[in-house]
This record gives structure tokens, C-alpha cells and sequence, in this order.
């Protein structure tokens, strides 16, 4: 590792802007920046669901998950560096090939569940939610600024497995899915 920071502020950005790995200098809500807060926002939510799992013994969805961080953070550098690539297709298929285990398990999903029952399912769904948030704001700088290799699969990929990630928490932890109750329909109150 070549790279190690010595001092952390720099003063440089005090103005507004900030620096990419490759030497251009943007303002901080640039498109790019803003995908890279958003991915750094879910590594950090995926770090609280991380510490959580580990509290209760969820080694299970701790091993599958912990990677992710990592990988998070490749696709931060791959964002703040253009041309550097980091991720590749192998790790979409291990996303892949975990959502098809815990699905499988977990059989088909035949109502619409809310983000509740305990605070680690809650907590996944908050990164299932932000996941999306991150691939929305990536989705956007492709539109401007085409992205290369894998990062949209990946952050797709992993907003899915965090989906299934919460249902698998439910069941480890023998909480019953919040399923969602649809508002009764104007009329049907007095009935």
C-alpha cells in the first residue's frame, strides 16, 4: 500500500472543492463526490449491521457480509480514481450465489414486508435502503461520466442480498416478518 494519509485536513477543500485520485479537482456536490459520499455512507451503515451481527452471534451473515466492506471501499477508490479498477465479476456471482442459498431456504416472498421486527432487521434494510441510494447516485454519474466495469452490477447485487440478508436475520433470530397492511380504502371504515 503505497498511499498513507499523514495529515487529515488539508485546508485544500475549504473553498468548496476537493480532489479526485487523479489529480482533477471538483466541487463537493460533483456527481462523483456524491457517489462516493453515498457508497461511504453504506459502508458505514454496513459496519453498524456488522457490529450488531457480532453482538448476537450472526457469524453466519457476519462472514458473507464483512467482504462487502472491503469491496465498498474498492468501489469508492474505483469512483475517486476513473481509470483503477478493482472489483470484478466474480464477486457479483458471490453475491449471486448467496442471495440463491438464502432464498432458497427462505422460499418465496408472498406478502410485502416492512423494515421492522428487531433492530439488526431494521438495520439491514437501512443498508438495503442506502445501497439503493448509492447505485441511484452512481446511476447518475454513468449518465454523465460512463463508469467501467462492474460497479453498478455490484451495488445492485448487494442491495439484494441486503434484502434477503434481513429475512435470513429474522429467521436466525425467530422474529416473525412485519407484514405490510394496506390502508383501508375511503368508504370501507364505517363498514
Amino acid at each position: 500500500m503505497g498511499y498513507r494519509l499523514s495529515k487529515i485536513y488539508t485546508r485544500t477543500g475549504d473553498k468548496g472543492e476537493t480532489g479526485l485520485g487523479d489529480g482533477r479537482r471538483v466541487p463537493k456536490d460533483h456527481p462523483r463526490v456524491e457517489a462516493i459520499g453515498e457508497v461511504d455512507m453504506l459502508n458505514s451503515q454496513l459496519g453498524l449491521l456488522l457490529a450488531g451481527l457480532a453482538e448476537h452471534g450472526l457469524d453466519e451473515l457476519s462472514e458473507v457480509l464483512a467482504p462487502c466492506q472491503h469491496r465498498l471501499f474498492d468501489l469508492g477508490g474505483e469512483l475517486a480514481m476513473p481509470s483503477y479498477q478493482a472489483l470484478d465479476r466474480a464477486e457479483v456471482e458471490r453475491l449471486e450465489a448467496v442471495i440463491d442459498r438464502w432464498n432458497d431456504e427462505l422460499g418465496p416472498l408472498e406478502n410485502f414486508i416492512l423494515p421492522s421486527g428487531s433492530a439488526l432487521v431494521a438495520q439491514a434494510h437501512v443498508c438495503r435502503a442506502q445501497a439503493r441510494g448509492a447505485e441511484r447516485r452512481c446511476q447518475q454519474l454513468n449518465a454523465l461520466e460512463p463508469l467501467e466495469g462492474v460497479g453498478l452490477a455490484y451495488i445492485n447485487r448487494l442491495s439484494d442480498l441486503l434484502f434477503v440478508a434481513a429475512r435470513i436475520i429474522g429467521r436466525r433470530q425467530g422474529v416473525a416478518e412485519v407484514l405490510w397492511q394496506a390502508a383501508p380504502r375511503p368508504g370501507d371504515a364505517g363498514r
